[in-house]
Order: C-alpha cells, then structure tokens, then sequence
C-alpha cells in the first residue's frame, strides 16, 4: 500500500489571501465585534424570569457566556 501525504499548506495560505482580499478595504473586525456583541445583547435582553432562569442555567454550564454589563466574562 501506497503512502499518499498530501500537503495543503500553500493552498491555505492562498484560500486565507483570497477570502482577505474578498472582504475588502473597509472590512473592520473590531466594528464586526462590536455588532455581533449588540446583536447578542439585543437578543437576550428582556427576558422574563424563566428565560433568564434558562439562561442562567446555560451559563452556569458553560454553553452560553455569562454576561455583564452587556459584555462577556473574561
């Protein structure tokens, strides 16, 4: 039986340069960030007591991060 070893490694590099250059100048990850943490927020803010229990518990075990002020624990 044949050893195949296949290296990928320069393909990556390029997939990553493509997917860069796809996004553009004006891409912002911080700006990104930022939206996806409102986002987050927005979609657990005004829960009633047993979503908040729910969310909690999710917390509390490690599935979903524990939020503060509307930021995530370090």
């Amino acid at each position: 039986m044949a050893d195949f070893t296949i290296d990928l490694t320069s393909q990556e590099v390029l997939r990553r340069a493509q997917m860069i250059e796809a996004l553009g100048p004006h891409w912002n990850p911080t700006e990104v960030l930022h939206g996806e943490e409102a986002a987050h927020n927005l979609l657990y803010s005004g829960l009633d007591p047993q979503q908040q229990h729910l969310y909690n518990t999710l917390a509390t075990a490690g599935i979903l991060p524990h939020r503060h002020h509307g930021h995530a624990a370090p």
